[in-house]
């Protein structure tokens, strides 16, 4: 089995959070490969950039998940684990990147966004991301 070791974002703009949907019509969160002796915080900064186009801050980490599939190409078993950010957008100007085979691309309110996710394993991830953003900016206001 390939282990490889993620980073990604889980990205709000008030009570939105930013979904890509990949070639496979899966609805995703931006994520991507730590290589070499990258940090996995600026990992997450970059393919939040690199796949949507939007510049975003880091507010928290939000842990960790794992998954495993079949690769195709690789002709072996893959087991990702992603370290997950809670980020604020800058701006909410997607840019869809094509060549990463995404077809679409945007921020949606957190109820539509928790229906259309595909994997119940993102969902609770975004719900309970969705619930610190909220404590955070609450207490951010007050200070």
């Amino acid at each position: 089995m390939l282990f490889r070791n993620c980073a990604g974002g889980v990205v709000f703009s008030d009570d939105k959070v930013l979904l890509l949907r990949n070639e496979k019509s899966e609805w995703i969160l931006p994520k991507g490969v730590i290589r070499n002796r990258d940090l996995s915080c600026d990992v997450a900064i970059d393919r939040v950039k690199e796949e949507t186009g939007i510049d975003a801050e880091i507010v928290s980490s939000v842990g960790d998940t794992c998954y495993e599939f079949f690769s195709i190409s690789r002709q072996k078993p893959v087991c990702n684990e992603i370290n997950w950010y809670l980020m604020k957008a800058l701006h909410e100007d997607c840019v869809l990147n094509e060549e990463l085979d995404f077809i679409d691309v945007g921020f949606f309110k957190i109820d539509k966004a928790l229906d259309m996710i595909t994997y119940s394993q993102d969902k609770s991830l975004v719900h309970l991301s969705y619930n610190k953003f909220k404590s955070l900016v609450v207490e951010e206001m007050m200070v």
